[in-house]
């Protein structure tokens, strides 16, 4: 689909340029491409690559992109949910470079920038079917309560080789180190941290040219399975911007390494699944976190208010957190992997995680999304939850000590269809997200459902050919 009008050039003196722009000329003159990306409903990156030349015009004019294009399936198909697409005619919408953005592509083979956008309607208003501007809304209504979130994401990833075996099965990657293929790991072991040392460093580097801060690095529970953690912002569109750059990184490094790197929440059905954990404090209007309880207890009225809107509204929220059938196979008794709604002080098996520490750091840390969530969306789900909480007062019960893990939830959805069910029947995230978002959300995920459902698996004559 073609934009508007070409720009040359000549038509933005340097004088008369953004200085983010000018400066980052004059910094990358070799740079012959920029990539104008955002994140769709399921949290792919999507795009165009222009020539450097039009770079002004992306962040003065801004560009044109047929709207529908934030509510594709997994697959990029669009189902037109709730009448998006096919029968409005599929309008375009206006995006905008977002300030700060315009960064060098490390990992690329040819000097690359990349460049996130924003979308807003002709006149002027968010686009409401952007992500990113369903976080933004439930953020702004923080200033109501006069606290500002400080947020930070935390991930789990595998890297998997290039290579699938039959079925288009994955595996893990050949080590670097030793010159095997891995079938074990120790979780927080360093050898197998030393093992892909080249490959971690990279990311690090790439993220550091992109300004995305980044933390501890750790081996996880299963070979090829890595956490890196993310940098806490006082800006929840920052940080979740820096959870699609980290990602988009992550996969361009393992390319240049010959693997693939994936965030799929359950690449093997006999391994560990890969979480999204959120971290979560607030900052009152002195600047102090408002969930720090102080010496008699950790955790502030506040904090707990907060925690119990967050339980309230998990039942609605799962769709987000879980947004597809392999989601839920991460679910499993007794791994650390939350399955009831709950809360504890340093309690890995609860929901919702209150780490101990400085009470300056005090925070929540949900850890119920998969790696495979949109990170804007999930994020957007947990601050409508806590805003609830906190404006209702809502008491979030007893703190769980021991294991959390140990049954399923029944009032939560387990299956995604019921997921996808509920929120559409949903009252409190519709408020917080828009009824016009949940409701397309919902038709698209089911819609998903649909065809992914339709399709013939190979079980279906294991099992039942034979019973014939």
């Amino acid at each position: 689909m073609p934009d508007s009008h070409s720009t040359s050039d000549d038509d933005y003196p340097s004088d008369s340029r953004l200085p983010e722009v000018a400066a980052f000329l004059s910094d990358n003159p070799e740079v012959r491409a920029v990539d104008a990306i955002f994140a769709d409903l399921s949290g792919v990156v999507r795009g165009k690559r222009y020539p450097i030349d039009d770079i002004d015009k992306i962040f003065e004019e801004g560009l044109a992109f047929p709207g529908s294009a934030f509510l594709l399936d997994a697959k990029g198909e669009s189902h037109d949910p709730a009448g998006r697409g096919f029968s409005d005619g599929d309008p375009d919408v206006l995006a905008r470079a977002i300030p700060g953005t315009l960064k060098r592509v490390p990992w690329a083979p040819k000097p690359l920038a990349q460049v996130l956008l924003n979308f807003h309607t002709a006149d002027g208003d968010l686009y409401t079917f952007d992500p990113r501007n369903v976080l933004a809304r439930v953020a702004e209504r923080f200033g109501e309560l006069g606290l500002r979130p400080v947020v930070a994401f935390e991930l789990e990833f595998y890297l998997i080789d290039a290579q699938r075996v039959q079925g288009y099965i994955p595996q893990p990657p050949v080590s670097p180190l030793t010159g095997q293929r891995d079938d074990a790991t120790q979780v927080y072991g360093m050898a197998d941290v030393d093992a892909f040392d080249e490959f971690l460093e990279e990311v690090t580097r790439a993220c550091a040219m992109q300004d995305v801060p980044t933390g501890a690095i750790s081996a996880e529970y299963a070979p090829g399975q890595f956490e890196i953690n993310l940098g806490h912002v006082a800006d929840p569109l920052m940080a979740a911007d820096h959870c699609v750059l980290f990602q988009r990184a992550v996969k361009g490094v393992a390319r240049r390494h010959g693997m693939q790197a994936t965030f799929m929440a359950k690449p093997y059905p006999d391994l560990a699944g890969s979480g999204m954990h959120m971290h979560v404090s607030a900052l009152d209007e002195n600047g102090d976190n408002a969930f720090d309880g102080g010496k008699t207890d950790p955790a502030s009225p506040l904090l707990k208010h907060a925690i119990a809107g967050i339980l309230d509204t998990m039942p609605e929220a799962m769709a987000f957190l879980a947004p597809n059938p392999n989601s839920y196979r991460r679910f499993v008794p007794n791994i650390f992997v939350p399955i009831r709604r709950t809360w504890g002080f340093e309690n890995r098996s609860a929901a919702m995680r209150i780490p101990l520490g400085k009470g300056s750091a005090r925070r929540i840390e949900h850890r119920v999304a998969g790696a495979d969530a949109n990170p804007y969306l999930a994020l957007a789900t947990m601050l409508a939850g806590m805003h609830h909480g906190m404006a209702n007062k809502l008491d979030p019960g007893k703190s769980f000590k021991g294991n959390a893990g140990y049954a399923f939830d029944e009032d939560l959805p387990w299956r995604p269809r019921r997921a996808f069910e509920v929120l559409g029947d949903a009252d409190t995230l519709r408020d917080y997200l828009g009824a016009g978002y949940v409701d397309a959300y919902a038709a698209c995920k089911l819609a998903e459902m649909d065809k992914y459902e339709a399709e013939f698996p190979p079980q279906e004559y294991r099992w039942y050919l034979q019973a014939d």
